[in-house]
């Protein structure tokens, strides 16, 4: 088990220095970040000034090592609009995001679990075609307009929910089940699968004929095997919903991550989307590590790979 996890961590490691590199080169896709930053209106001096400042007259590899160095500290520099800590705005805004995406994967997970367990005790039933009509359904379905359409049902026609802010938790209503819906047509269909093929094996068949009662055969033996798969798939999911939801957050005005993002790109503050980036990359990054570690502690065999 310890190569196990030294091995994925290593990987681990690997690709979030590959992600911070490309997140350090984000400040100059858009041209030479001085001239972006002194206007256009400014001189050659003044030019030459911010650049001396900021430090982007040094070579780009002691720059980018200057960064990283401070960001592994936790140090994402100042924000060029608010004038304040980039890791102190980031990190009032995460635990609103974190909460958002943990409603969503929640909401996703007890919608499609039940019905995908559901769906392969009763194929082609009523139910199964219930739960691939909701499946079609969700990933047909833009989460951006049925976000639209539950603010325009439940909270505009009915007044049931509020439709913007994040002050109680009514206000994460919506914005989960807009958010979890979309990716409970995957979790959905990949545990149908999964349920069917464990079903179908010769252990089952034997645990049957041994008398055993169905719900722990249905439980303890399949269940558990057919889950593998869901919880890497949850976690990949667990880590795009929080790099995604700055759509569902700027549609309910919900002061996260998300929105902030959308702010920094409107006010063009590099070091906010620069930090953005690299910290959702590295949730993405820990999450998918963790996942398979409780694949690992799930399945033994998965160990000796």
């Amino acid at each position: 088990m310890l190569q196990y996890m030294l091995k994925r961590l290593g990987v681990a490691v690997l690709v979030a220095l590959t992600v911070s590199l490309i997140t350090f080169s984000m400040i100059y896709l858009s041209g030479d970040p001085a001239i972006a930053l002194a206007g256009e209106s400014a001189t050659e001096e003044d030019i030459s000034n911010i650049r001396k400042f900021y430090g982007y007259d040094r070579p780009i590899i002691i720059q980018y090592l200057d960064w990283l160095w401070r960001a592994l500290q936790g140090d994402f520099g100042q924000s060029h609009y608010l004038k304040s800590s980039v890791a102190g705005v980031i990190f009032e805004r995460l635990p609103t995001t974190m909460l958002l995406g943990a409603c969503a994967i929640s909401f996703a997970l007890i919608l499609s679990i039940p019905l995908g367990v559901l769906a392969a005790i009763r194929p082609n039933s009523l139910i199964d075609r219930f739960a691939l009509t909701i499946a079609v359904i969700g990933q047909a379905m833009p989460s951006f307009w049925f976000a639209l359409t539950l603010m325009l049902w439940f909270g505009i026609t009915w007044r049931l929910l509020p439709i913007t802010g994040s002050s109680s938790w009514a206000n994460f209503v919506m914005p989960a089940i807009a958010l979890g819906y979309y990716v409970t047509p995957g979790v959905m269909r990949l545990t149908r699968a999964g349920m069917l093929e464990v079903l179908a094996s010769d252990y089952i068949r034997t645990a049957r004929a041994k008398g055993l009662r169905p719900m722990p055969v249905l439980f303890k033996h399949a269940l558990r095997n057919a889950i593998l798969p869901v919880v890497s798939l949850a976690a990949v999911q667990f880590g795009f919903m929080l790099g995604g939801s700055i759509v569902i957050e700027t549609i309910f005005a919900i002061n996260g991550l998300g929105f902030l993002a959308w702010e920094s790109i409107q006010r063009a503050d590099l070091p906010v989307m620069q930090a953005i980036v690299l910290v959702l990359s590295v949730f993405y990054i820990a999450l998918t590590f963790l996942s398979d570690m409780l694949n690992a502690f799930l399945d033994p065999r998965i160990r000796v790979r």
